[in-house]
């Protein structure tokens, strides 16, 4: 009972802390990471332990996968350099940077168990981005590339983390057979979900149930992710690989099951990603208790020394990549693009460490060596990423004032399908030449509304028909093209044709049910 008690009391905070941060205009992740640690020193509250591996794969699955379902795949693929160069070359590089300071400051502390610290928070969190980046308009290539990276970096640092730790244990870093190690579990996870995920689809496609297809998409989450990490994958690629292929696969679902799938989402992953941040900061009180042979001055030195490492390792690696790889871009599409410095600058800034820095920290074996120092720094990092350039970034954006140049080039894929989708709206044969097709059905439907109660005309019935198929006809002309036009746009137009289809058979049925 006491669980749930406190379970619902969170539940409670997290919704108050939320509300808080929307009135203060901060982001909801900075106000929950401190409201735990306010709560976390309140005398009578009883202490929350949370169980590393249990948090990973409690949280994790399905907040990945929502990230993954609403996830431009195709702005993915045309920032792939950028993506791959910060989701692995950005985690070594900041993991060797880490281990370096680490060492100068802790010299007690082995080079195995400095790289374990690098790798722990190296990688910025997926939750963490998407908690803070929502709250502001940037251009879409950074939130491609921010999201992107933040979605399969976990894994390299993840893998990196077990060989370090392993290596500490056993007293010796060995480097032969290390790409393999990284290569085979991030090829096995991604094979991995894309099954768990095809296999979703199907069931989901079969069901005809919109409630046990919703649950159908959740359970593949932690299916995905347990089955891979039972045979050594990465549970993090498969459960972002599940999530992809169910996202691409939803448009063949119904409407209603769309419309409800999103905000039963939206739903969970509000009130898992609450729990994180709020969870995060209860931790503080049991990591300063076990810290209790250094001086407090001491503690804020080597925290404030490790984040400054860890955010100025970043600011180089981006500034050092993003250029070169701005010019192999353009080479291979024949193109140009240079990006203001304002793009590499956000991009830097925005790494924002999360539950999966502290979580893997947390889950250190007890007799790791340094296990109490490495847990602090890492929570440090997570302090100082989250919180100061959380509520910093915003101030960053305003300063640098981002123009988005791709929003005035719009694609004529996306004209020809908005089009498509006005026409399906405006129903066949409605309307004239002259007339907006939008308020000529709207115009027509409430003509129908005022017919006779006891019953649609079968002229009604006929133009709703048609409406329908013409709306179905959109629908799989989007399915068809989606790789052609920009992700927002597609969940746009998909979202219009869902919400008309519902209106249009919320009307049939009621005038059904009268008339009979």
């Amino acid at each position: 009972m006491q669980t749930l008690e406190i379970t619902l009391s969170l539940i409670a905070a997290s919704l108050a802390l939320t509300l808080a941060a929307n009135w203060l205009r901060v982001p909801a992740a900075v106000m929950l990471v401190l409201g735990g640690m306010a709560l976390a020193f309140m005398p009578g509250l009883p202490t929350i332990v949370m169980e590393p591996e249990v948090a990973l794969a409690l949280f994790l699955p399905p907040l990945l996968q929502a990230s993954a379902l609403r996830t431009d795949w195709g702005a993915f693929r045309s920032n792939i350099v950028y993506i791959v160069l910060l989701a692995f070359g950005a985690v070594l590089f900041t993991t060797a940077c880490v281990a370096v300071a680490a060492r100068q400051l802790i010299p007690d502390m082995s080079w195995p168990a400095a790289i374990t610290l690098g790798a722990i928070v190296a990688p910025p969190d997926a939750v963490a981005a998407t908690s803070v980046l929502k709250r502001f308009r940037l251009p879409k290539r950074i939130i491609a590339v921010l999201e992107g990276e933040s979605l399969i970096n976990d894994a390299s640092a993840l893998i990196l983390y077990r060989i370090a730790v392993a290596a500490t244990l056993a007293g010796a870093f060995r480097f032969h057979g290390l790409a393999s190690s990284v290569a085979l579990p991030a090829v096995v996870g991604v094979g991995t979900g894309l099954i768990a995920g095809a296999g979703a689809n199907w069931l989901m496609l079969h069901l005809k149930d919109r409630f046990l297809e919703i649950v159908t998409s959740f359970l593949a989450a932690f299916a995905s992710y347990f089955a891979a990490e039972w045979i050594d994958g990465s549970g993090v690629l498969a459960a972002v690989a599940c999530g992809g292929m169910i996202g691409r696969a939803q448009i063949r679902l119904a409407a209603q099951t769309r419309l409800e799938s999103t905000s039963s989402w939206e739903l969970v992953e509000f009130v898992l990603a609450s729990l994180v941040f709020l969870l995060v900061g209860l931790q503080l009180r049991g990591i300063l208790a076990r810290l209790s042979e250094y001086a407090a001055c001491d503690l804020l030195l080597l925290g404030a020394a490790v984040s400054a490492v860890l955010i100025a390792s970043r600011f180089v690696w981006v500034f050092v990549t993003f250029y070169p790889a701005s010019a192999l871009v353009a080479a291979i599409r024949g193109g140009s693009f240079t990006p203001p410095l304002s793009y590499p600058t956000i991009i830097s800034w925005a790494g924002m460490r999360g539950v999966v820095s502290l979580a893997v920290a947390l889950a250190l074996p007890v007799s790791f060596p340094g296990r109490d120092i490495i847990v602090f720094l890492a929570f440090c990092a997570i302090f100082s990423t989250l919180v100061i350039q959380g509520t910093t970034l915003k101030l960053l954006i305003a300063w640098c004032d981002v123009r988005d140049p791709d929003i005035a080039a719009v694609d004529p894929a996306t004209i020809a399908a908005r089009e498509m989708v006005a026409a399906a709206i405006a129903g066949v044969g409605l309307g004239t030449a002259t007339t907006d097709p939008v308020d000529a059905f709207h115009n027509e439907r409430q003509r129908a509304q005022a017919v006779d109660r006891t019953g649609p005309s079968a002229r009604t019935v006929a133009r709703a028909e048609a409406k329908l198929a013409a709306i179905e006809h959109a629908r799989k002309q989007l399915q068809e093209r989606r790789d052609e036009i920009d992700g927002d746009t597609l969940q746009t137009l998909t979202q219009e044709l869902d919400l008309e289809e519902r209106q249009i058979r919320l009307f049939l049925d009621e005038h059904t049910t009268i008339a009979g």
